[in-house]
């Protein structure tokens, strides 16, 4: 059975302003530059360039009606749309450009891929027309680090589908050999052991190193990745010595032989624009936007005369004039809230960006590391009066220049712990307290966990052993075992 019934409801929703700040807010500013350039495409409002003079803010002489039924019967004041002097700009007080810098691109040149590099390699061996058809294949098959990462038993039934040829396993390994005699040595190998044994038997000299190298991978790899080197010295009755050197021309082996011919635009190269910049005068500090790249905006001067030419002539207007009229008040609407929006998102990075700074004064100073105070995103936007969401937008993707080096923002936030003197002091302190006694340690007998512990204890940080584990690892610090050297 249906009702019909009348229901209040109490919703809170984001307006199409307030989501366009939210999205400007999180993107960095080298994508700032390019969501510019495509909002000035898509809107003929909106145009690039500096505001050249003042518009009317007075009404026109028709405007002017001192009937209230009059203004009633417009559907808006024109005023609203030409006082440009509620126009802002969004540049604030950036000072580190000027008109004579020139925006240069510098083109970027692609040779020859890796896998082409592979193919003109096959073309220059004699085979017949199955054999280089398998080849092709296997070729296709191996990844930009020089693995046939796939097993050849699934291969032979890919072989049998996609190209309606019956092969084995056995025809298959003599085409892989074949593509493992190719430059870079260590091509087409199945795993890691492999690709190396694949390059020591590349050397022209078979030195005693390199042969107790090549023997050391091959009978006693898992020993070798694991780093018990008393097990491999005991069971080839060797010396340290000899042992040291077989280990050095292992680690001058390349375990990805094929990155260095893989194509650079899939490499993900790039160079981070930062944010802000960061100056010490003197200590003083001087903050600033980095809007070097970012052009000037200001609202199409055309499009607000063709709006004032449409209201003079609203009472003789035809149906087509109307819709003119409503597609120029949306676009000049949205220039507005787009230079709006820009100018609060520059606005919300100086105010998080100024509190950052004057927080973590001392260490912006220095550049200690162990002077960085615990901070987390509450602290700032307790400070600047933001939500922590806020907070967290201008956090993430930014990057300040300092005169010690180009920082993430979220290096600046860590967590804090207090010290047996009741100080409280950031997590970032004892990592570099760690970093350092690691750095230090005799590599033939690495500091262990437990150590670590001790060290942190004796000055003072009272924190158990699976802490420092966890830090150790957010260091990308491997376990004392896997640090041992010869």
């Amino acid at each position: 059975m249906l009702k019909q019934r009348l229901q209040q409801k109490l919703l809170q929703k984001l307006s199409p302003q307030q989501i366009q700040m939210i999205k400007l807010l999180e993107i960095p500013t080298m994508q700032l530059e390019q969501r510019i350039k495509a909002e000035i495409e898509e809107n003929p409002a909106l145009e690039e360039g500096a505001i050249e003079e003042e518009l009317r803010t007075e009404p026109l002489e028709e405007d002017v009606s001192t009937d209230p039924r009059d203004k009633d019967k417009d559907e808006f004041t024109l005023e609203d749309y030409i006082q440009d002097d509620e126009t802002p700009s969004y540049k604030l007080n950036a000072q580190n450009y000027s008109k004579d810098d020139k925006r240069e691109e510098i083109p970027f040149s692609v040779g020859l891929s890796f896998h082409d590099y592979l193919e003109d390699q096959l073309g220059l061996r004699s085979l017949d027309e199955r054999q280089r058809m398998l080849a092709l294949y296997l070729l296709g098959n191996i990844d930009d680090d020089g693995y046939l990462r796939r097993r050849l038993e699934n291969i032979v039934d890919d072989i049998a589908f996609a190209l309606s040829i019956k092969t084995d396993e056995p025809e298959l390994i003599g085409i892989l050999r074949i593509i493992q005699e190719f430059d870079p040595p260590g091509v087409g190998a199945r795993n890691l052991q492999e690709c190396l044994i694949l390059q020591l038997e590349a050397k022209e000299h078979n030195t005693p190193s390199v042969m107790l190298a090549h023997r050391i991978l091959k009978e006693f790899f898992d020993e070798f990745t694991r780093k018990h080197y008393d097990k491999i010295i005991n069971r080839l009755n060797i010396e340290d010595q000899q042992l040291k050197e077989a280990l050095d021309e292992i680690l001058k082996l390349n375990p990805k032989p094929g990155s260095a011919y893989a194509d650079p635009q899939n490499k993900g190269f790039g160079h981070i624009i930062p944010d802000f910049i960061l100056e010490n005068n003197e200590g003083d500090l001087e903050l600033s936007l980095n809007a070097k790249n970012v052009p000037e905006l200001r609202v199409s001067k055309t499009y607000n005369d063709m709006l004032q030419s449409y209201h003079q002539s609203r009472n003789n207007q035809t149906k087509g004039q109307k819709e003119a009229l409503t597609f120029v008040k949306q676009k000049l609407d949205s220039a507005r809230w787009f230079i709006d929006a820009i100018k609060q998102r520059q606005n919300t990075l100086l105010v998080t960006m100024n509190a950052i700074v004057n927080y973590q004064q001392e260490y912006f100073l220095s550049g200690d590391e162990t002077k960085l105070r615990p901070m987390i995103l509450k602290d700032i936007a307790d400070i600047t009066g933001l939500d922590v969401s806020t907070i967290s937008r201008v956090a993430n993707s930014k990057y300040v220049q300092t005169n010690f080096g180009i920082m993430s923002l979220k290096y600046f936030f860590s967590e804090g712990m207090q010290t047996e003197s009741g100080e409280e002091v950031s997590t970032r302190e004892i990592k570099k307290i760690l970093q350092d006694c690691i750095d230090s340690e005799e590599k033939r007998h690495p500091v262990t966990d437990d150590r670590l512990a001790e060290i942190l204890q004796e000055k003072g940080y009272h924190i158990a052993r699976r802490t420092v584990a966890k830090y150790r690892e957010q260091l990308n610090i491997p376990v004392a075992r896997m640090r041992k050297e010869l």
